[in-house]
Order: C-alpha cells, then structure tokens, then sequence
C-alpha cells in the first residue's frame, strides 16, 4: 500500500511540475537589424476607446521609420473588479472591460 501512495505521490509532483510553461515566444530584445516591432495599446476614453498601433521598423540597428495609428473603437462597457487596498480591506471598483487581442503572423 506505501508503493502505491508513492508511485502516486510522485506522478502527482511530475504533473504538477510539467503544467508550468515556460514563455517560449516572449522578446527581451528586438534584433534590430532587420525587423519590425508592433505594439498593440487600448485607451479608454469616455463612451468609446482608442486603439494605438505603433510599428517600429528596424534596419542596420537604426530606427528607420515609426508609424502610429489612432482607431476608435466602440467600448465593451464597465465591469466590476474586486481588489484589497494597504490595509488589506477589500474594495470593488467600477472599471472598463479590456479588449482581448489575437494576433496572426504570416
């Protein structure tokens, strides 16, 4: 009966151990000498947001061109989230729903 809680004890750790993932995909640095770097921001404004995309393009480690662009966007309205302040006292403030982004690259 132990063989069997500690052959299962041990595939319980190697389990838990193999769901942590490591990024792969995410960039410290960008190789600047040929590349374009993106990046993706949503401003909330009143009743509408703004989407912000800014493409930086790379070439012989200089920068040789930035291009941004402003849309408006319809607002995905508020949510409520829940949080503690300093003295550990729990709030729930009125916030705006976040857009999720996916991305293709071809």
């Amino acid at each position: 009966m132990k063989k069997i809680k500690l052959c299962l004890l041990s595939v319980g750790i190697l389990a838990f151990t193999a769901c942590k993932k490591e990024k792969e995909d995410e960039v410290n640095s960008v190789d600047k000498m040929g590349s374009i770097e993106t990046e993706l921001s949503v401003e909330h404004i009143d009743n509408a947001d703004i989407l912000i995309t800014k493409h930086r393009i790379w070439k012989d480690k200089q920068l040789f061109k930035e291009i941004i662009k402003k849309d408006t966007i319809p607002s995905l309205g508020d949510t409520l989230v829940g949080g503690e302040d300093n003295d550990d006292n729990d709030h729930i403030a009125k916030t705006k729903k976040d857009y999720q982004f996916f991305i293709t690259v071809q």
